[in-house]
């Protein structure tokens, strides 16, 4: 891993919002990793094995009128990374209750401290998506469950789920980088219970009483009938990675599969689900 190379678009836009949430949602559609916004827009990160030069042609939003969108690109090593971030990553407290921070910031004093380091991977609790997911663990009782984190990226989510008292879990995601970055953030918290694969719905085995994913709606919209399989009775299934106009199109599909809608959170344009079976 240490030889991968990255390349970084650095984006300016004006005005910034919404455009900057759209743009970073579309980017993740193309295979753009991980994302740091800035004062003036976004630095986007995609694997240089997976890059070409047409990669930004099905981005609509730099098409738009509404929004004035420039960038400039060039070649990162991944050994740089971490420097990248450190200068972009503040820690974030939620709810006065959970602190999501770096191995190199202070102790905060909150009743649930999760040390993170990002690196490549998505999910430190600055994006709206994981935000609201926390808040969702925070929300529900999740003692003594079997909880599957899928799409794990940091592992911060099963990170949590465990402190709060998840007596099992499996973290689960289909990137390389993100399932060492989540196997080391597991260790770095002392997490005892939580089991990280490599892998899409295909590796799960277990049934679980609580279902995380917060993903893009094109795969959660792909996976939600596995997920369903997967869930025991009385089970709950917390969706997120997509917007408020995509809620009809997740729920009907979510109906489909006799999961019923039960709470919803905003934050911004973006939205997390609760559904229960």
């Amino acid at each position: 891993m240490s030889n991968t190379i990255y390349i970084g678009y650095d984006f300016i836009v004006k005005p910034l919002q919404p455009a900057t949430e759209i743009l970073i949602a579309e980017l993740g559609y193309a295979g753009f990793e991980s994302f740091v916004e800035n004062e003036e827009g976004v630095t986007a990160y995609i694997q240089k094995d997976e890059w070409n030069s047409s990669v930004l042609e099905d981005i609509q939003i730099l098409n738009s009128n509404e929004f004035e969108i420039s960038f400039s690109y060039q070649e990162i090593e991944q050994t740089n990374w971490n420097q990248e971030w450190e200068k972009n990553f503040k820690p974030i407290i939620v709810d006065d209750l959970v602190s999501v921070r770096a191995p190199f910031h202070k102790k905060p004093d909150a009743k649930y401290d999760l040390v993170i380091e990002p690196k490549m991977s998505f999910g430190t609790g600055h994006h709206e998506t994981t935000h609201m997911m926390i808040q969702h663990i925070l929300k529900n009782d999740f003692k003594n469950k079997a909880v599957l984190d899928m799409g794990c990226g940091t592992g911060v989510l099963a990170i949590l789920a465990e402190k709060v008292g998840a007596a099992k879990l499996d973290a689960v995601d289909i990137d390389n980088w993100c399932y060492l970055n989540s196997m080391e953030n597991v260790e770095r918290n002392n997490c005892k219970h939580i089991s990280v694969y490599e892998g899409d719905v295909s590796v799960l085995k277990n049934k679980y009483d609580v279902i995380i994913a917060n993903i893009n709606r094109n795969i959660l919209l792909q996976d939600i009938s596995e997920y369903a399989k997967h869930l025991n009775s009385d089970g709950s299934l917390f969706l997120s990675g997509f917007y408020k106009e995509d809620i009809p199109k997740i729920e009907e599909e979510c109906n489909k599969n006799m999961l019923t809608i039960k709470e919803i959170i905003e934050r911004g344009r973006w939205v997390s689900l609760k559904f229960i079976n």
